[in-house]
């Protein structure tokens, strides 16, 4: 076994969807890519004007966002009235509204969700749990009873007459040119109000009238006035009515069934649909008043190939495995949105904004996984996505791990696609946030101290891991100097802040080396280097087999989470300790396996699933139930699996080669995230520790249930079959698995230039390169590292579970093979 320390020293042909144009990319191939329109490494990487984009306006999944020459701005929305009254209009945050997620393409070619006016707020499993402590009254406490049995029936009609007045809308749209979007609705339920709202996105301004029959606007460049955007809606169908209005209040007013005053602010159409009933449309932007309007049976073949199409040159695949790829892009896709100060695409976190707002979890830690999973379903994405961070003003201060995160993120998109102008443009804010950490360093042992915080409910707050009761115990030491941050210091070495340091030196050490600075990646890597040794003489609980959190008088800390294991993925741990805390404590379930993995507590910790509370009830399913509007026990840090978490651990697992726990992490994320989006159609912000509980299920049942992070969960099992190589050379994959099971396939990971494919299965391994077999090998299970392809060869890491059959074909014609036994080997061919 080897410390994987690290070692560094195209798009495909557009989708056709309509008999007279080709789907048309928005954004340029990854910087590094061959050919094709992307230019050279440095092209940037922002969208192209005009261009139209469903589903790209914060918080607004029902809609479009039509862009311009000169930067000039126009929004649709598809709004539905229920006949009970109910206008569902913004999804405020990407809540309940959205009842299915269909498939979404990262390029506008395709588009499909399904809004409903329920937004889950009651639930049969939360109705359920009442009738739970009505069916046992002498578990629950008088008030718990008395509660118990004045809600249930108040929650129960409330819950019956949402079911009765549901009504459910599908939106399809599909990109016939860059700026061309067609589009349809279809109501799922009888008498059914729709409206093709067309108004001015971020309260710019726009000029609207009624036109066609359908909308008509136009609306200057922001970046330059003289260029005039025209914007049209224009359905196939003629609307119920019709209108212009002063204001967006105006226009909201008048479809709640109030006056309007007229005006030419905002524009809508309405339709009263019977159940089953379409309407289709076109919607497109132009610096001229555009003048095609697309016939109904023309929309309506457009959509339905691009719906078969959908997976084509995008990231997808087959198996337990290449199904959550596809279920994970469209769930990335879903979430991107354009941010109208840099002009480009970026990722928003779950309930929140980011990009224009500045918002604080966008420059956190949760947007550093955004790009990680972005970088593999579309890179321009990934690239986009950090520079609107960096050009936000970087990572936050306040959660120390968002420094090292993102010069993660950085690294591993510079690898995949040789931008060095992303890292020219992060590197004075990573290096700045670097120099700052030594402030938690108290007695200057290249260890970091936990930051002290007083309020229970935040002493986890710096790593963002909120109440993680790991910090309770910490004494207050105060501050002398520093950043000028206020937090005082405690008494607590922290292994998870000293783990994300090292990772942030590692990651530093490269980007310096990728700018030409030699002196700066001598001086991050001394860092490393000692913190490293530090790590080791100090942090490592011999008697347990763990690096755990220790006070500075040598007492270790009293509670046993996952960031025991986080000094893999900072590359302190040596590779025999490595080995030890994953046998010894990983995989133990009466620690932290098991069938849903990993908790954030360890299961024998008397914190686990605590919460300072103890359920009463007897009943399996309602174990860590407390009542009604309270959080369950296995809630929050105190037991729920956290995406991020799981995804540190694994990258940690990657690094020192233990592919078969690797591989084993990945299935049971997988499996949870596919429980969720089966069941339920969304990817909840964290989930439940245990199966079973109807409450939560798999995915706890919170309003987060569209959080990107999530994403890291298949992710993993994506990594398994194909990934850039995050501590391997620039442009290397690595490939292959240990454990997942069955045949999985994946298609269109994009690294290097190069678009890969890959099927594996138990006793067969196979890689594609642009289309054609590059790699192929059968007996033993392989996990192949820092595979880089020449037209003579291939050098890569092979670790395999048995005699493997090898064979590399560089180019057609040439195939070379080798013989593997088990273990780990490195190959020339």
């Amino acid at each position: 076994m080897t410390d994987r320390q690290n070692t560094r020293a195209l798009r495909r042909a557009p989708v056709v969807v309509g008999a007279a144009a080709a789907l048309l990319a928005t954004v340029a191939v990854p910087a590094g890519g061959s050919t094709g329109a992307g230019g050279p490494p440095g092209t940037d990487v922002g969208l192209q004007r005009p261009f139209a984009l469903p589903g790209y306006v914060e918080r607004d999944d029902n809609g479009a966002l039509l862009v311009g020459e000169g930067e000039s701005r126009f929004a649709l929305r598809v709004d539905l009235l229920t006949a009970a009254g109910k206008l569902v209009r913004e999804n405020q945050g990407l809540l309940g509204n959205v009842a299915r997620v269909g498939p979404v393409t990262v390029d506008g070619s395709y588009y499909e969700v399904e809004i409903s006016s329920d937004d889950r707020s009651i639930t049969p499993d939360r109705l359920g749990a009442l009738r739970e402590i009505l069916d046992h009254p002498d578990e629950w406490s008088a008030d718990q009873v008395a509660e118990a049995r004045e809600q249930l029936p108040v929650l129960q009609a409330r819950y019956d007459q949402t079911q009765r007045d549901k009504q459910t809308i599908l939106l399809r749209f599909a990109r016939t040119t860059p700026n061309t979007l067609v589009g349809s609705v279809t109501a799922r339920d009888a008498d059914a109000t729709v409206f093709l709202e067309a108004t001015p996105p971020w309260d710019e301004e726009n000029s609207y009238e009624l036109a066609d029959g359908g909308v008509r606007a136009t609306g200057a460049g922001l970046d330059d006035p003289s260029e005039i955007g025209h914007f049209a809606l224009l359905p196939t169908q003629a609307p119920d009515d019709a209108a212009a209005y002063a204001s967006e209040d105006d226009l909201v007013a008048a479809m709640e069934g109030e006056e309007g005053v007229a005006g030419d602010a905002a524009a809508a159409l309405r339709y009263d649909l019977e159940e089953g009933e379409t309407i289709t449309f076109t919607t497109s932007v132009a610096d001229e008043p555009p003048a095609a309007r697309a016939s109904r049976g023309s929309i309506l073949g457009t959509l339905a190939r691009a719906r078969a199409q959908a997976d084509e040159g995008t990231l997808s695949g087959s198996g337990p495995a290449g199904r959550a790829a596809t279920a994970m892009r469209s769930a990335m896709a879903l979430n991107a949105n354009y941010d109208e100060q840099s002009r480009q695409s970026f990722l928003v976190w779950g309930w929140g904004r980011g990009g224009s707002e500045n918002d604080s979890i966008f420059t956190g830690w949760d947007s550093a996984w955004d790009a990680i999973t972005a970088l593999t379903v579309n890179p321009d994405l990934a690239r986009q996505h950090e520079r609107v961070l960096f050009a936000s003003g970087g990572p936050r201060y306040d959660q120390l791990h968002a420094g090292p995160m993102h010069a993660y993120a950085v690294k591993r998109i510079y690898d995949a696609t040789g931008d060095r102008e992303l890292v020219e443009q992060a590197y004075p804010a990573l290096v700045e946030f670097f120099d700052k950490l030594p402030e938690w360093d108290v007695n200057d042992d290249g260890l970091l101290e936990a930051p002290y915080d007083g309020d229970p409910s935040k002493v986890g707050n710096h790593l963002g891991l909120d109440d993680l009761p790991v910090y309770l115990a910490a004494d207050r030491i105060a501050k002398e100097g520093g950043s000028g941050d206020e937090r005082d210091n405690t008494d607590l070495t922290d292994v998870a802040l000293t783990s994300y340091y090292a990772l942030m030196a590692g990651s530093l050490t490269e980007l310096a080396t990728a700018l030409d600075r030699p002196e700066d990646a001598r001086r991050f890597a001394t860092v490393l280097a000692r913190t490293k040794k530090a790590a080791n003489d100090t942090l490592w609980d011999d008697e347990r087999g763990m690096y755990l959190d220790r006070n500075l008088d040598g007492t270790w800390g009293n509670v046993v989470t996952p960031t025991i294991f986080y000094p893999l993925f900072g590359g302190l741990a040596t590779p025999d300790r490595a080995a030890r805390t994953v046998e010894e404590n990983l995989l133990d379930p009466e620690q932290f396996w098991g069938e849903y993995a990993i908790p954030s507590i360890s299961r024998d910790d008397a914190e686990y699933c605590a919460n300072g509370d103890v359920s009463a009830t007897s009943s399996p399913e309602y174990t860590y139930y407390l009542g009604w509007g309270e959080e369950n026990t296995c809630e929050q840090w105190r037991g729920a699996v956290w995406p991020p978490m799981n995804a540190t651990v694994y990258d940690g697992l990657k690094r020192y080669g233990l592919d078969e726990a690797a591989g084993e992490l990945a299935t049971k994320s997988t499996s949870m995230y596919l429980d969720s989006w089966d069941e339920n159609g969304y990817f909840p912000e964290y989930f439940d520790p245990e199966p079973g509980q109807v409450v939560n299920a798999s995915a706890v049942d919170s309003a987060w249930r569209y959080y990107t992070w999530s994403n890291v969960m298949p992710l993993m099992a994506v990594h398994e079959l194909v990934a850039e190589d995050a501590w391997g050379r620039p442009g290397s994959v690595t490939f292959g698995s240990h454990a997942l099971p069955g045949r999985n396939t994946v298609d269109d990971v994009r690294v290097g230039g190069h678009t890969w494919a890959a099927t594996v299965s138990p006793r067969a391994t196979a890689l594609e390169r642009d289309g054609r077999t590059v790699f192929r090998s059968t007996g033993g299970r392989v996990v192949v590292r820092d595979f880089a392809l020449t037209r003579d060869g291939a050098c890569f890491d092979v670790n395999a579970t048995g005699t493997a059959r090898l064979q590399v074909t560089p180019r057609p014609g040439t195939t070379l093979r080798a013989t593997v036994r088990e273990g780990s080997s490195h190959l020339c061919l």
